[in-house]
């Protein structure tokens, strides 16, 4: 990969671009945070119905996720600082439309509007960090920073969102975003130079394949909802999982066949990217369904108020905001390589002491959660800078968007999988009080099924990576 000109020889010369893409980080973790917080209050006063209430959330996550490779391969051809500024005006425009909505159906339609702008930002926002550096020290420590602040922002978002409640409308929850938003632009325009032609290509834009992509994934994310509110018992999440698995066939198929793909997928197996999206997509796994998994146990099983719950996944929250300090030193000590397979590693160590040991006791919890939390804090710095070492200079922000991709569609598995292992053992309502002892060891053995679920398909994907991290010739 071509050094960048004038690349900065510290993170303090960079400071006012790492400003800017830090405020695009933490805009993407708040927004997925701090709302749900006030969905109560939103379902009350736009008289919205639980459907619509789950699409205030679901739109975003959808739309961001469904259009993120269609997005990074447009940034490649036409200016990754270009396209980010656009998603920033449209983010902060999207914001301010909160303050005139009056239905369910408008905040939706926001909802989704911000989604779009995720997409447009948020792989920039690291194949930025990256192209910023021509040291992969430097790069390591840009991304450490940056996702550390989007992780401090996950975890203060519903605090911080419960508090801003007490004294204003949940409007305030989104208007939030424009001021984030002017401060990316300005640290974006200031300390980023505009994209150098040279490192950006040409090629037609394949529209059958962007159209095809976007379909596949947003079926995928799809599918895992349906599957938990419907049920394995219903046609609709096997249709909608049969759409996706023939969405994604005729991606490939029509990947392969034309002249200029969406997404030459001769760069996804290049070992050093196929083995950082295994990594990736592992995590995003072990995340979504250890912590779905953790938080049923503790209300439904345990008898949790929300309130205790919540402390409960303290362990997690401490270990993703303050576990940025590890990923530097374990770097210089063992390598980029070492580095990413052994923190998957971790992922996977975790959720089987946790699928094996969740019955003794909360302690055996909290080490799960703080094992998984600290592979998948170090996965998602290293693993993603390895997938843009691996690939041409003028495709690194669609490389980005696979990162982030790849870990949106295996949360929503995570979620599906375990949501569908507990309705299939156990009998009757869940969310119903007083479970008879039947109830009670039909859900520990779901949970406990689930669990190791979960680490024989982790286990699988990051042998697949170390496997792949092996074929490696540079």
């Amino acid at each position: 990969m071509t050094p960048a000109k004038g690349s900065p020889r510290s993170l303090r010369e960079a400071w006012v671009a790492l400003a800017g893409l830090s405020a695009v980080f933490l805009f993407e973790m708040l927004d997925m945070s701090i709302l749900n917080v006030a969905l109560p209050t939103i379902g009350r006063e736009l008289a919205a119905s639980t459907t619509a209430l789950q699409w205030v959330t679901g739109a975003y996550a959808v739309v961001f996720g469904g259009l993120m490779l269609a997005f990074g391969a447009m940034a490649d051809r036409f200016g990754r600082r270009r396209l980010m500024l656009i998603g920033l005006v449209l983010l902060g425009a999207a914001s301010l439309m909160t303050a005139f909505v009056t239905t369910a159906e408008q905040l939706i339609a926001v909802r989704a509007a911000m989604g779009v702008a995720a997409a447009m930002t948020t792989p920039g926002s690291l194949a930025l960090a990256f192209r910023l550096f021509d040291r992969d020290d430097l790069r390591v420590r840009a991304t450490t920073l940056i996702s550390t602040v989007g992780m401090v922002g996950l975890a203060v978002g519903p605090t911080s969102g419960g508090f801003v409640l007490a004294v204003a409308p949940w409007q305030v929850l989104l208007l939030v975003n424009a001021p984030v938003a002017m401060l990316a632009i300005i640290g974006v325009r200031t300390g980023i130079a505009a994209d150098d032609p040279a490192d950006l290509h040409r090629d037609p834009v394949d529209a059958l394949g962007a159209l095809l992509g976007t379909a596949a994934i947003v079926l995928a994310l799809v599918a895992p909802t349906v599957f938990v509110h419907e049920g394995a018992g219903s046609w609709a999440p096997w249709a909608a999982t049969a759409a996706a698995v023939v969405a994604a066939a005729l991606f490939v198929v029509r990947e392969r066949a034309a002249r200029y793909p969406l997404l030459d997928l001769a760069l996804v197996a290049r070992p050093l990217v196929s083995s950082g999206l295994a990594f990736k997509a592992a995590a995003g796994l072990a995340t979504a369904g250890l912590g779905y998994l953790v938080t049923l146990q503790l209300q439904l099983e345990w008898g949790w108020t929300p309130v205790q719950a919540a402390l409960g996944m303290l362990p997690q929250v401490a270990v993703l905001v303050a576990g940025g300090a590890l990923i530097t030193p374990l770097v210089d000590r063992v390598g980029l390589g070492h580095a990413a397979w052994l923190s998957a590693a971790t992922m996977v160590l975790g959720l089987a002491v946790y699928g094996l040991l969740n019955s003794f006791g909360y302690i055996w919890v909290a080490v799960a959660l703080v094992l998984v939390s600290a592979g998948m804090r170090v996965v998602g710095v290293v693993a993603g800078t390895n997938v843009l070492r691996g690939l041409p200079t003028n495709r690194t922000t669609i490389g980005a968007a696979l990162v982030d991709t790849a870990t949106e569609v295996t949360s929503g598995v995570g979620i599906a999988l375990t949501g569908t292992i507990i309705a299939a053992l156990f009998t009757g309502s869940i969310a119903t009080s007083g479970w008879n002892a039947q109830q009670t060891a039909q859900f520990q053995g779901a949970v406990t099924v689930a669990g190791l679920a979960l680490t024989a398909l982790a286990a699988a994907l990051v042998t697949g990576g170390i496997v792949r991290a092996r074929h490696r010739t540079d």
